[in-house]
């Protein structure tokens, strides 16, 4: 269980229709029953996970992952105890089968081409609401860290909500059939850390502030990554914590 509730949200950029997260609770649950049942006994295996302290028992928060495996959003739904809402690709609703998944959930899709301004207010308004979001800030899969887009940097900055890093390891290969040689392999490890928000000043942070925001808070995440995964932020000299407010 968490050792802080995240303060409440305070949206910056006026006005907006209200999120009800209630409505899509039955839906989840049914979910998280075929994650629990099938998923996670049967197509990937989860070996730790650490951290469970740093995740708010309540209040918004933005969780930002390394984006290695298809299933990583689907294995934070599993594992965090808290409901939260992941932002993807517009695409995966479109993927045969699996695509009524990411409805039943309510996963916020996104366009990758320029900004998708929806997607953005859709996202502040879980946040309003109380909520978790999840991004994946390199906005693609890659084994190695790629540089983020600005997204998660943007919609901390203007709803103030936390910020948990997640590092993410072992996903590649799933999911796949327990009878098959990933499972022979080491499974998932997962890892929370501290939280933190960026200081207040940022509330409206240009693009340029919005740049070296994101990059902070990537640099907080590889340090949780062995540097074979940091790609990007490997060079851990360069980080800096200009904009990060620890919690």
């Amino acid at each position: 269980m968490s050792a802080y509730n995240s303060k409440p949200v305070k949206m910056l950029h006026g006005s907006i229709n209200r999120y009800d997260h209630s409505r899509g609770e039955l839906r989840r649950r049914f979910c998280r029953f075929l994650l629990r049942e099938i998923g996670f006994k049967f197509l990937a295996r989860v070996d730790s996970v650490e951290g469970w302290e740093n995740v708010p028992k309540k209040g918004a928060a933005i969780l930002i992952i390394n984006h290695i495996g298809f299933i990583d959003p689907v294995m934070m739904v599993h594992i965090v105890f808290r409901d939260i809402i992941p932002l993807a690709k517009a695409e995966v609703y479109k993927i045969p089968g699996w695509g009524i998944f990411p409805w039943l959930w309510g996963v916020i899709p996104v366009k990758r081409e320029g900004v998708d301004r929806r997607a953005i207010q859709a996202a502040l308004r879980v946040l309003e609401a109380g909520e978790i979001i999840l991004v994946a800030p390199e906005g693609t899969r890659n084994p190695q860290m790629e540089r983020a887009k600005e997204g998660a940097a943007y919609l901390a900055s203007r709803s103030g909500a936390s910020i948990i890093p997640v590092a993410i390891q072992g996903t590649i290969g799933f999911p796949s059939l327990p009878f098959l040689p990933r499972w022979n392999e080491p499974g998932v490890h997962v890892q929370f850390g501290r939280p933190f928000q960026f200081k207040s000043e940022f509330n409206r942070a240009g693009r340029e502030q919005l740049r070296l925001m994101a990059d902070e808070a990537m640099y907080i995440l590889a340090t949780m990554l062995p540097e074979h995964l940091r790609g990007f932020y490997r060079d851990l000299s360069k980080a800096t914590q200009q904009t990060i407010e620890w919690l």
